[in-house]
């Protein structure tokens, strides 16, 4: 049975990478909303059988200087008060927290580059469980409190809040599972400035792209292909 997914995109080389393949092969019909540049239209939102809201180097809070943020709130607002399949990566967790009425805010410092998670009681018992100790790809520096209701699934030592889940249709994801590592470079050019700015060591995240992203795709497809095989489509 052929179904929709909507994407949202903020930067064109955030993309959803090597979810792509796997919504393909479960029979989506996949297109992009492109925040910024497309409406983003809440009745289109809200009629797709899944969206993924991907990631970007935005705050949720910049409204202000990012004035296309308030339509895109009300439309992720809406689709999950409908509880209908979102998959939040980033930015899109951190709009889909606040969406579910949790604080996000700047920390003041970032987390960039590959790192292990740890899982909590329920991220053990969740379609997390497949990543066990592979790097995972941070990219961030908002942190999203947990939504009252939700399960908290994963952390690290700088970043509590990872990842949660509110029952099977709702995940909330903070690190990149969807990055192909075969395409880095793109994330090393179009994160130049940041890069520098933070003195972050660039060929050892280069380095760890190669080392574990084989492994971490084979991972994320596990991960994500379990949560897609569990939603409740009617």
């Amino acid at each position: 049975m052929k179904r929709t997914a909507l994407a949202i995109r903020h930067l064109a080389f955030e993309d959803l990478g090597i979810l792509a393949p796997l919504l393909n092969e479960r029979g989506y019909t996949v297109r992009y909303l492109e925040a910024g540049v497309d409406a983003i239209d809440s009745a289109a939102v809200t009629t797709a059988d899944l969206s993924v809201v991907l990631g970007g180097p935005i705050g949720v809070y910049d409204t202000d200087r990012y004035p296309f943020l308030t339509q895109e709130k009300a439309a992720i607002g809406a689709r999950l008060r409908q509880n209908k399949p979102t998959l939040g990566i980033c930015l899109g967790a951190q709009l889909m927290a606040e969406a579910l009425g949790a604080t996000v805010a700047a920390t003041g410092k970032v987390e960039i580059g590959y790192g292990e998670l740890t899982l909590t009681e329920q991220g053990r018992a969740s379609a997390l469980r497949h990543i066990g100790a592979i790097p995972v790809l941070h990219w961030h520096g908002d942190q999203f409190a947990i939504p009252e209701g939700a399960s908290r699934l994963a952390q690290t030592q700088g970043f509590p809040n990872q990842a949660f889940s509110l029952g099977p249709c709702i995940l909330g994801l903070q690190f990149h599972l969807e990055a192909d590592h075969r395409q880095i470079e793109r994330w090393l050019i179009g994160h130049a400035h940041e890069l520098a700015s933070h003195q972050l060591d660039i060929p050892a995240i280069r380095a760890d792209a190669a080392r574990h992203g084989a492994m971490l795709e084979l991972a994320a497809r596990a991960v994500i292909g379990e949560w897609l095989d569990q939603l409740p489509f009617g």
